[in-house]
């Protein structure tokens, strides 16, 4: 099943990034690279969907789900030369 979820990517002085979620404030994770910091966000997703569904709770409103086929516009993070 895929989510549409919001991340914020943020820079640390000592390289890397921070990953946290406005809607799931559980999900903290980091990275060295962009990439890294962006996969290990989508584990970070998994762990916190099953605390969730172990506590019984039902995942934000606000965390939609993309229906099979719907065409998605993403945004993604690049570096340039």
């Amino acid at each position: 099943m895929l989510y549409r979820l919001p991340l914020l990517f943020e820079p640390q002085p000592e390289g890397g990034f921070t990953v946290t979620s406005p809607l799931l404030p559980e999900l903290v994770t980091e990275g060295d690279t962009l990439e890294e910091a962006y996969t290990n966000a989508r584990y970070a997703f998994d762990a916190v969907a099953e605390l969730y569904a172990e506590e019984g709770r039902a995942l934000p409103t606000g965390l939609s789900v993309i229906p099979r086929g719907e065409t998605v516009l993403a945004e993604a993070l690049v570096t340039a030369p």
